[in-house]
């Protein structure tokens, strides 16, 4: 399984994948739902419809297929609190512990440390960061896998052919 951050849903939408050059990337998510297990966390949902664009609805077309898995759940509530005690305790500046506790970074992690599950993000980890907390960073203290979002892809053999 794995669990999308929501920066690859932005960075796909505004850089690589809009919607109207590359529908089969769209497409292509809403198969991996099924095929490959690719989903996220309620706390993604959260974020990504907050935004005022496509892409909002195109996720609130989505809320109820399964790919936004609940995070009350008390084994990943469990998991968060070490996070949030590891985040708490490292040496990252306030704003940052602040700022990445409020959003859902520590619950990717914390759900993917779960299920066992691969954490997908477009950020790179930062071993002397200080003023953020890098998603990766906390992959790697927890244990949990990472990837990009083309190592996806190129892991599940996606292939977005343009029509004649």
């Amino acid at each position: 399984m794995y669990l999308l951050d929501s920066d690859t849903f932005i960075q796909a939408k505004n850089l690589y994948y809009g919607f109207d050059i590359c529908p089969g990337y769209w497409e292509w998510m809403d198969g991996a739902v099924d095929g490959c297990a690719v989903r996220s966390v309620s706390k993604v949902y959260d974020e990504l419809v907050a935004g005022n664009d496509e892409l909002a609805q195109w996720i609130k077309g989505r809320k109820g297929d399964g790919r936004f898995l609940p995070i009350t759940d008390p084994a990943t509530q469990n998991a968060f609190r070490e996070i949030a005690a590891a985040v708490q305790g490292g040496d990252y500046q306030p704003s940052a512990k602040a700022q990445f506790l409020a959003g859902a970074d520590p619950w990717l992690v914390a759900k993917a440390r779960v299920l066992g599950a691969t954490v997908v993000t477009m950020e790179r980890p930062e071993p002397t960061a200080k003023r953020r907390v890098p998603l990766p960073n906390m992959c790697i203290a927890f244990g949990v896998p990472w990837m990009d979002t083309f190592a996806l892809l190129r892991q599940h053999a996606a292939a977005f052919r343009l029509a004649a």
